[in-house]
C-alpha cells in the first residue's frame, strides 16, 4: 500500500427513506474541519435508489463533491450490497480518511467495510484531530505528522483512548451522533456530482426483505431538544418523575433519564443520555439527582448551560455544571416550577 496515493476526507452519507440522516451532516461539518487542516476536499458518499435529489443538500452543508451510488438494489438497506458499495468507492478513489456514523446501520457496516479493504477501524468515537502520532515523542521512532487522531471513551467510560492508524489507508472511525456540530447551510449551492456504479449481483449474502414494519413512537427524540429535563437515580421513583414532568411543560423542555433509571425500568431507552445512550447538545440540561459519572457526563457535557440539583455537594456532576444547587429536589423542583409559572405569568 502506498499511503501517499490517499488523499481526501470521505463521509457516508446516509439516509433512510430518500431522507438524510442527522449524522450526514455532522459528519460532512467536521469532515471539514479535518479537510481544511490537511489542504484536502470532504466528499459526501450517497448510497441508494433513486437519491441524486439528496446531492444538492450535501453540498449546502459542505461537501466540495458527492459520490453517488445509485441502484435498485439499494433501496433499502442490507449489509452486503452496502458494504459492497462503499468498499468499491474506497478502493476506487483512495480516500485519505473515511467517516462513518455510529448508528445502527454504520455500526454493521463499518467494520465490514474495514475489513475488506484491509484496514483498521476505531468505534464510537467522540473527537476526531489531525495531529502527530506518536502524540508525545518516543526515542528511537517516528513520529508521524497529519495523521488522524480518534479519540472515545474505554473501558465502560473509565478513560479515555486517542488511537491513530498510521500504517494503513484510509484512517477509518464511526463516530457517536450529536457529538459534532453541522456547519451553516449555504442555501442553494449546487452539488458536484460524481455517479458510480461499481455493478451489484446478488449472492447467498444478500438478505431478502420480506416485509418492513415502522415502529411508530410517541416519544420526543431528545437530540432534537433545546432544553432537557434529566432525572437520575437520586430522583427515587416513576411516581417522582412527574415533578420533573412539570417543570419540563413550564420551561418548554423535554425530559431525558441517565442509565440507572433505565436499568431500573423507569423510563424508555430512548430517554437515555450518556455513553451507552444519547448524546444531547441542548441549550439549557438540567441534571437532577444525577451524580455525574463519567459515562453519563460524556452525553451531555457539550450543553450551553448545564444546571445540577443534588442533596450530595460532592457528587462529579458539580465538576461540569455552570449552576449547582445542593438539596432536596423534592422542595426544589416544585418550588423552581412555581417560580417560574409565576415569572412566565407575569409577562
Amino acid at each position: 500500500m502506498n499511503i501517499q496515493d490517499y488523499k481526501g476526507v470521505f463521509v457516508f452519507a446516509q439516509q433512510v427513506d430518500n431522507v438524510l440522516s442527522g449524522i450526514a451532516l455532522e459528519l460532512i461539518g467536521k469532515g471539514k474541519d479535518l479537510a481544511k487542516d490537511l489542504d484536502t476536499e470532504v466528499t459526501a458518499v450517497l448510497v441508494g435508489s433513486d437519491i441524486k435529489g439528496l446531492a444538492d443538500e450535501l453540498a449546502e452543508y459542505g461537501a466540495d463533491k458527492v459520490i453517488v451510488v445509485d441502484d435498485p438494489e439499494l433501496k433499502e438497506y442490507r449489509t452486503e450490497p452496502y458494504a459492497h458499495a462503499l468498499a468499491s468507492v474506497i478502493n476506487e478513489f483512495k480516500p485519505e480518511i473515511f467517516l462513518v456514523g455510529a448508528t445502527a446501520i454504520g455500526r454493521d457496516l463499518g467494520p465490514r467495510v474495514s475489513a475488506r479493504i484491509h484496514t483498521g477501524l476505531t468505534a464510537d468515537c467522540t473527537q476526531l484531530d489531525i495531529g502527530d502520532f506518536p502524540i508525545n515523542p518516543v526515542p528511537g521512532k517516528e513520529q508521524l505528522h497529519n495523521q488522524l487522531l480518534m479519540t472515545r471513551p474505554a473501558f465502560g467510560g473509565n478513560t479515555i483512548a486517542t488511537i491513530a492508524c498510521p500504517d494503513f489507508r484510509p484512517q477509518m472511525a464511526t463516530v457517536r451522533p450529536g457529538v459534532m456540530q453541522k456547519a451553516p447551510r449555504e442555501v442553494g449551492k449546487k452539488a458536484n456530482v460524481v455517479e458510480f456504479n461499481p455493478g451489484f449481483t446478488p449472492n447467498d449474502k444478500y438478505v431478502e426483505i420480506l416485509k418492513v414494519v415502522k415502529a411508530v413512537s410517541d416519544v420526543a427524540d431528545i437530540m432534537d431538544a433545546k432544553i432537557l429535563v434529566s432525572g437520575g437515580r437520586g430522583v427515587g421513583s416513576p411516581e417522582n418523575f412527574k415533578i420533573l414532568e412539570d417543570l419540563a411543560e413550564v420551561i418548554g423542555g423535554t425530559v431525558s433519564c441517565s442509565r440507572a433509571v433505565v436499568d431500573a425500568g423507569w423510563k424508555p431507552k430512548d430517554l437515555q443520555v450518556g455513553q451507552t445512550g444519547k448524546t444531547v447538545r441542548p441549550n439549557v440540561y438540567f441534571a437532577i439527582g444525577i451524580s455525574g459519572a463519567i459515562q453519563h457526563v460524556a452525553g451531555m457535557e457539550e450543553a450551553d448551560i448545564i444546571i445540577a440539583i443534588n442533596k450530595d455537594e460532592t457528587a462529579p456532576i458539580f465538576d461540569v455544571a455552570d449552576y449547582g444547587i445542593v438539596g432536596d429536589l423534592n422542595k426544589i423542583v416544585p418550588a423552581l416550577t412555581e417560580r417560574l409559572k409565576a415569572e412566565i405569568a407575569a409577562k
